[in-house]
């Protein structure tokens, strides 16, 4: 056993070591390297990787070519199960093919013309390396780009070059290509598509960028180029005709379906479409409508058609919509473990998506739970039961007041109603949770953001029953002043206001999330004088309330080396304080480390906070929690086979305390020290990727504990022990 590691990381290395060359015909290559390089430090060469059509085998993680290996493995007797399994599940040789590389020669330097280096030129080197291997060099040289010196419009349709000349307004025309650009053959594209789409959307309805050409001029040995954007006429004939300007007349609704019932009210349809009765025709309000309707829960397809009536530029739009059924039930069972006991729980869900026949979303979903709790002594119940109902209904618009009809018809919305209770029998205790909100969620596709606002959301957590033994031991013992956990089990109510706000273009994420509660409630007493607590806090029906400001941010941004592998850096920040009518957070609002989404290499809740290492050694639910959080995680992942992928990961961070509590000792944050607490692991991972969800395996081992008895335990880098420093998580979904 003590070999072990040493067979694990030599298996990839003996897989590559195999002759992966017998698969390679006599007199030929495989090729073992493609680099694109360039001395120009002003053009990009990591760009232009994608225009060599010869990459070499797949590695993963960018080092280790193991799918080759694999390959080699197999025999020549085809005959054989194992040999075409291995050549099936592996990745056969590239061989180096001198016709590919011209032609990837041609493709760098047709790319470098089209990004301005009109004198650009390739040169192909080649390496061999051992018998039967190649490396190969595409070496750039782009030369100096030409530029625009000057850009001068040809417009020959006087109504469009009447258009193109205003100046004010919102819709005026607004140019891409300036002069002192660089000229690009994609330059002029965009410039083309930016045309077009302002004059589709200002009635153009016939319209394409074929109409617009480009001539350029320059000196000889010169750069600087003379541009010239024509626009032709809608006939270049002997008698050319300027462009038809159409207006939409009418606008009409269809079913689709088998009934051939409009199931949504007409003020529900007139608000999706987004162009008016005798408008001018624009392509970026049928995309709009397009957009809307696909948002309304009730609607399953859109399909709308523009109809010419002849000799005229009149257009009449049909607008066919197909329904979903309004109804759908749904039962989800679940397995559960928390600290070793088991149980199962069990969700019903129905949902109408239709209920006010304006695609209104109506949700309602009862919750119950059991679990055999066991190793409970001095408690008559040794189990616990949860059951619980919650429903929601949203609105595909806003329902606010002060807001304009326009922006109220522009915007894609969602206005949200929800309501929500929680019953939770535990030996110890019984807990009542009730729950409302008011809350609005709408996006900005074009730049790739959407906000959400909790205009109110409202908890009222009750304790209606403590166990004596219970409170005898933990809440009233003499030798228990835990001021987080006798929090956790008193009446509170929760009054908060939120808003939110996610930013996703592919490559980078953020999202940001700030939240206050009580500041309302506080106002209203000291105007009205609420009565106070035997702790001084102020109440609310007897009740006290919360009052704290929370505030946390992620950002993760993808660097994509090539079609197979992948680095996600992510950073993850959060700080809540609780002050006036509040000493300590919310139990559900505090902050917890470690887990398959926070730091990896501990288990969830059983990080911090700082160098808190929990009661007596073991992991404690209640104080291991905290006020701040900070996460830090790289997370290397590659394609392996199949639907198979693979990750390596760095992870770091912890939670701390802003007050000092003296049942968390080492919990605070300290400017000055807080860096030596940062815990990290490391580790490795699997997922199966079906699309439309992602099954997760993450195996994570301790690198640096915070809560450390031993030098050992501090570093456990250094001195790994797999019983005390492996965790094992499973989850759907990436971890950021």
């Amino acid at each position: 056993m003590k070999f072990r590691w040493v067979y694990i990381l030599t298996t990839p290395l003996l897989l590559m070591g195999c002759n992966a060359s017998k698969f390679v015909p006599e007199g030929s290559y495989l090729l073992d390297k493609v680099r694109v390089e360039t001395a120009d430090k002003s053009l990009d060469a990591s760009t232009l990787q994608t225009y060599v059509r010869q990459q070499g085998n797949s590695r993963w993680f960018s080092l280790f070519r193991i799918p080759l290996g694999t390959y080699s493995l197999a025999g020549r007797d085809s005959t054989k199960w194992l040999n075409r399994m291995l050549k099936h599940v592996g990745e056969a040789p590239v061989v180096f093919d001198t016709l590919q590389a011209r032609r990837s020669m041609d493709d760098l330097t047709t790319a470098m013309r089209n990004m301005g280096y009109m004198h650009a030129r390739t040169e192909l080197l080649t390496r061999i390396r051992g018998r039967k291997k190649v490396e190969v060099i595409y070496r750039l040289y782009p030369g100096e780009p030409y530029r625009i010196a000057s850009l001068r419009y040809d417009i020959q349709d006087s109504a469009i070059a009447r258009l193109m000349e205003a100046r004010s307004g919102r819709d005026c025309f607004k140019p891409t290509l300036t002069s002192g650009s660089r000229f690009t053959v994609d330059a002029l594209n965009a410039e083309r598509r930016n045309l077009t789409s302002f004059l589709q959307n200002h009635g153009y309805y016939k319209f394409h960028k074929d109409f617009i050409r480009f001539s350029a001029d320059s000196a000889r040995d010169s750069r600087d180029i003379n541009l010239t954007l024509h626009l032709m006429p809608f006939r270049s004939d002997a008698s050319p005709e300027p462009h038809p300007r159409y207006v939409v007349d009418s606008i009409s609704y269809a079913s689709g379906d088998d009934d051939g019932r409009l199931h949504l009210r007409e003020q529900v349809l007139r608000n999706a479409t987004m162009f008016d009765e005798k408008s001018l025709y624009s392509s970026e309000a049928l995309q709009e409508t397009y957009n809307k309707f696909s948002r309304l829960q009730a609607v399953k397809y859109t399909n709308i058609r523009f109809n010419e009536r002849p000799d005229t530029t009149v257009l009449d739009c049909s607008i066919q919509i197909s329904t979903n059924k309004p109804n759908t039930l749904s039962f989800q069972p679940e397995g559960t473990n928390t600290a070793g006991d088991l149980g199962a729980a069990a969700s019903l869900t129905w949902e109408n998506r239709n209920f006010f026949h304006g695609s209104e979303l109506l949700t309602v979903r009862l919750r119950s739970a059991f679990e055999a709790i066991t190793g409970l002594e001095g408690y008559q119940n040794q189990n616990y039961v949860e059951y619980g109902i919650d429903g929601r209904l949203q609105f595909p618009r806003f329902l606010a007041p002060f807001l304009s009809p326009t922006f109220k018809r522009r915007s894609l919305a969602t206005s949200e109603l929800s309501l929500g209770y929680n019953s939770q029998n535990r030996p110890e205790f019984h807990r009542r949770v009730f729950s409302a909100g008011w809350r609005y969620r709408w996006a900005e596709p074009r730049h790739h953001i959407n906000y959400r606002v909790d205009l109110l959301d409202l908890n009222y957590v009750y304790m209606p029953w403590i166990s004596s033994t219970f409170k005898h031991d933990y809440l009233d013992s003499p030798n228990n002043r835990n001021a987080i956990l006798r929090y956790n089990y008193e009446d509170l109510f929760i009054m908060k206001v939120g808003a939110g706000l996610t930013y996703n273009d592919g490559q980078n994420a953020l999202r940001a999330n700030i939240e206050t509660a009580g500041n309302l409630l506080d106002g209203l007493s000291a105007a009205f004088r609420f009565k106070q607590n035997a702790s001084g806090q102020h109440t609310l029906f007897n009740i006290a309330y919360a009052q704290y400001a929370k505030f946390d941010a992620d950002y993760t941004r993808l660097l994509n080396f090539d079609s197979r592998n992948t680095l996600a850096m992510h950073v993850g920040l959060g700080i809540a304080w609780p002050y006036g009518n509040s000493t300590v957070l919310p139990f559900e609002k505090r902050y917890f480390s470690g887990g398959a989404n926070s730091v990896r290499g501990w288990s969830v809740r059983s990080l911090g906070p700082g160098s808190f290492r929990g009661s007596n050694g073991r992991i404690d639910f209640i104080n291991q929690t905290g006020d701040m959080k900070l996460d830090l995680n790289l997370e290397y992942r590659t394609y392996l086979f199949w639907k198979l992928n693979g990750a390596a990961f760095v992870d770091a961070g912890n939670i701390w305390t802003l007050r000092s509590y003296a049942e968390q000792p080492g919990g605070q944050f300290k400017l000055g020290s807080f860096y030596k607490q940062i815990a990290v692991a490391y580790g490795v991972g699997l997922r199966l990727n079906f699309d439309y969800f992602v099954l997760r395996f993450d195996m994570g081992m301790k690198a640096i504990n915070p809560a450390y008895r031993t030098q050992n335990e501090h570093y456990a880098l250094l001195h790994p022990a797999f019983g005390r420093d492996f965790t094992f998580h499973f989850a759907v979904g990436m971890p950021f």
